[in-house]
């Protein structure tokens, strides 16, 4: 059952993902068809790599953005936040909490172990499948199952790590969790594996943003190795992209205006390196009112679907305003993405007939804050403090939250780093980044900067609520997710996070 299950889903998320007359996932396998019937020409290979991205763009543009702000400092409640966000939000989380539930990153990843697994066998039934497209196909699978096992060790520490396919109920046996070491040498491995053999280009620039790129593969290795305090290879990634000469920041214009975000947001810009893309005509798969990002925000200033909005922290002291001159803003936070006298977020907000239709998950001006964190890291803080200033000259970002940290003082409090983490909080504001900048900095060295999670949870948790949470959020262990109950109950081998016991 599970064999005809895996084709079936595979079949339904191209054909969802389909959306115009020449898009590359058009080729598909017909519902019902079985796993001894499917791997046999270059067609259902090309069909069961595009099921895997169909599978991310279900799942990860809500569970991204909810997973990584949830926990931070930027967001607060709105009244249709649910039950369960609420006691993230709360710092109360429960292993019987749904939003723990890691099965929808389990279940790309056997979409990509599968691909792996099983196209290769394919070069000897087809022909006309060369070993440069399998090569290709591969290389997409191995950087989006890294990908996926990124959030896993980012959001639960130790997790189960399977590399093999499930592809029958017979396959199916409990699996012990793995170290974080162990799953991150898998990430590392994954990506230097895949680096080789992903293209460069597919041939149209909607394809290039939408699909698993070299230069997607090396911004991922970077975050990766910011992850694992690997600053020289980091380095190394974020200059592979930049010396491509591929990607740029877009303009600003001459006078003050949002015309260079709403230009980043929409999707297919120089800026984009990888993007969730639902088409060029989105209305086909989604209406306005069932784009993912709109149960969340809601859109404009319609608050019928609204979960969230901009925390007052936000407001005062993120982008901050200048209350002699309100002419004088960071375009980073108007009209555009951020509404300040009401805190609505507008970053998501999409209308009729808009193209493209993209959720941007990483982008040029990532490229070049990770470099400058490397650099810090390196003890290189007047090149970092260069680049952070090419990003708020961009975005015409206001005096008011200009700093001017000794170039020597890497890693302690307003230093370098800190200056970096800030301008990541307003660059990528509400783009699911916070809560694992934030951690990063603060475990860095032992959780040498542990007050920067305390700080970001005194921020953030109610009055009411805050001693109990600060007292938790000192604990390294909290910083995970629990195992949700019904993995606990249905897998014998797993044990529970220890903070969660």
């Amino acid at each position: 059952m599970l064999k005809k299950v895996f084709i079936q889903t595979i079949a339904l998320s191209a054909l969802l993902l389909t959306t115009s007359c020449d898009s590359w996932l058009e080729l598909r396998p017909q519902d019902g068809i079985v796993q001894d019937r499917f791997w046999n020409n270059k067609e259902q290979v090309a069909s069961a790599v595009g099921g895997i991205y169909a599978s991310v763009i279900d799942v990860i543009p809500e569970k991204v953005f909810v997973m990584g702000e949830i926990r931070a400092d930027m967001i607060s409640p709105s009244f249709r936040i649910t039950n369960n966000e609420l006691d993230i939000l709360n710092s109360n989380i429960l292993p019987t909490n749904a939003l723990t539930d890691w099965r929808d990153f389990y279940r790309i990843i056997n979409y990509c172990n599968t691909v792996i697994s099983f196209a290769p066998a394919v070069l000897d039934k087809d022909k006309t499948y060369t070993q440069d497209a399998l090569k290709a196909h591969v290389a997409e699978a191995k950087a989006i199952r890294a990908w996926m096992y990124f959030y896993i060790v980012r959001l639960y520490g130790d997790a189960p790590l399977k590399t093999s396919a499930t592809s029958s109920d017979d396959e199916i046996v409990p699996i012990a969790k793995s170290t974080q070491k162990e799953i991150l040498a898998q990430i590392e491995k994954d990506l230097l594996e895949a680096e080789p053999d992903a293209p460069t280009s597919y041939g149209t620039k909607e394809k290039d943003h939408g699909r698993v790129t070299k230069y997607m593969v090396n911004t991922l290795q970077a975050d990766v190795y910011l992850w694992m305090e690997k600053p020289t290879e980091a380095l190394a990634a974020t200059n592979k992209v930049i010396s491509s000469a591929k990607f740029g920041l877009v303009s600003n214009p001459a006078t003050r205006s949002n015309a260079w975000f709403s230009t980043v947001r929409s999707g297919n810009s120089t800026e984009g390196i990888f993007e969730l893309a639902y088409g060029s005509d989105y209305t086909i798969r989604f209406g306005i009112t069932n784009y993912p990002m709109y149960a969340i925000f809601g859109l404009g200033n319609s608050s019928a679907y609204r979960r969230y909005q901009a925390s007052a922290y936000v407001n005062e002291e993120i982008f901050t305003e200048d209350l002699l001159d309100p002419t004088n803003y960071d375009t980073r936070a108007d009209e555009s993405s951020l509404t300040m006298t009401t805190g609505v977020i507008r970053k998501y907000d999409r209308a009729a007939g808009e193209t493209p239709f993209n959720v941007v998950m990483y982008r040029y001006a990532d490229v070049l804050l990770m470099k400058a964190e490397a650099l810090a890291m390196l003890n290189r803080g007047t090149e970092a403090l260069a680049i952070v200033k090419q990003i708020r000259t961009r975005a015409w970002a206001i005096v008011q939250t200009e700093q001017s940290p000794d170039p020597a003082n890497i890693d302690g409090a307003g230093g370098v780093l800190d200056y970096i983490l800030d301008e990541r909080a307003r660059e990528f504001a509400f783009e699911g980044k916070r809560w694992f900048d934030v951690l990063r900095n603060a475990k860095r060295a032992n959780y040498k900067r542990i007050d920067l999670l305390v700080n970001l949870t005194a921020r953030s948790v109610p009055s009411e609520r805050q001693q109990s949470a600060i007292a938790k959020i000192k604990d390294p262990n909290s910083h995970y997710l629990p195992i949700y109950q019904y993995e606990i109950q249905t897998n014998k081998l797993l044990v529970q996070n220890p903070f969660y016991k």
